[in-house]
């Protein structure tokens, strides 16, 4: 039988953003849902991967990580894919708010997101915010001080500004391209600082042909970038908006593009088919997403990656 610590061929990959897999929402998945979401995972060849909880009400947030708790453990004893721990997508986001409801988001309160940190000792692993909503950068100072990687995102912020929330602890960039200012030559701005080698950022990139067009994708091809999903789970509910697959993607009732559809390994099929090496597309899927999370690759095989 072959299972997530079963050492074969093909490294394992690492999925650093997925809200959700088929119908199980990881706001809201029981215990059977997280089973399913796993199983299937597990097929699509993750090893390992952090749950993300998009931006939602400060007084829900304990419960929600209680269940990923619960989530993996059960995994580990079940020997599905590894829940390497949470990311949080917001609450603390800027003026780029995607999907997120507006009414959700909020400046940087460190104590609350300290409290949580502590709360959930070893859980809360990456957090996705905007520099506008941490002018001071003193959240992403708190974050790398507690050993949680920041990553900038949702926002509309100046090149200038995400230098300086780098040179402050923040080291990735949440989904190029998507939820922050378009490019331009003579005022650039977040994706220009991510993809500035100069730059201590690495960013992360949903490669299912919609967030992002093949052809910019193929031009990434020698970037230092990571294959994320990004997916969400479909019919469903997210505060109050129904969630619908269609078109290669997820939406919202209102049409704004929400999520993906993809897994992991068709994301590797995709950058390989528009012009990556294999190799290429393994590193972005699996080496540097593990690295980003401190694990290591097993000795034989590389197919588990283990804190």
């Amino acid at each position: 039988m072959i299972d997530a610590t079963t050492s074969f061929g093909p490294p394992g990959l690492v999925d650093l953003q997925t809200n959700g897999v088929g119908a199980a929402d990881f706001w809201t998945a029981d215990p059977d849902g997280w089973r399913a979401a796993g199983a299937t995972l597990l097929a699509s060849g993750v090893a390992a991967y952090l749950p993300t909880l998009p931006s939602g009400p400060l007084d829900a947030y304990d419960a929600a990580l209680d269940r990923v708790i619960e989530a993996r453990d059960d995994a580990a004893a079940r020997r599905l894919p590894q829940i390497a721990g949470v990311h949080l997508e917001g609450p603390f986001l800027g003026d780029a708010p995607g999907a997120h409801p507006t009414e959700l988001l909020r400046p940087m309160d460190v104590d609350w997101l300290l409290a949580r940190v502590e709360r959930h000792p070893d859980l809360i692993r990456l957090v996705t915010l905007a520099p506008e909503a941490d002018p001071t950068f003193d959240g992403i100072r708190a974050l790398r001080d507690a050993g949680v990687v920041v990553a900038l995102g949702h926002s509309r912020c100046a090149y200038d500004t995400a230098v300086a929330a780098s040179e402050a602890g923040a080291r990735l960039v949440t989904h190029l391209f998507n939820a922050m200012g378009p490019r331009h030559h003579r005022s650039p701005g977040l994706a220009d600082a991510a993809l500035d080698p100069a730059v201590d950022l690495t960013p992360t990139l949903i490669a299912d042909g919609v967030h992002v067009h093949p052809a910019v994708v193929r031009a990434l091809r020698d970037a230092d970038v990571i294959l994320v999903t990004d997916a969400v789970a479909t019919d469903v509910e997210y505060f109050g908006q129904h969630v619908t697959a269609r078109d290669g993607a997820a939406y919202l009732a209102d049409g704004t593009l929400t999520g993906s559809t993809l897994g992991m390994d068709q994301a590797v099929a995709n950058v390989v088919a528009w012009g990556w090496t294999i190799d290429r597309a393994l590193d972005a899927a699996s080496t540097r997403p593990a690295q980003v999370l401190g694990l290591d690759p097993m000795a034989s095989g590389g197919a588990v990656y283990r804190a």
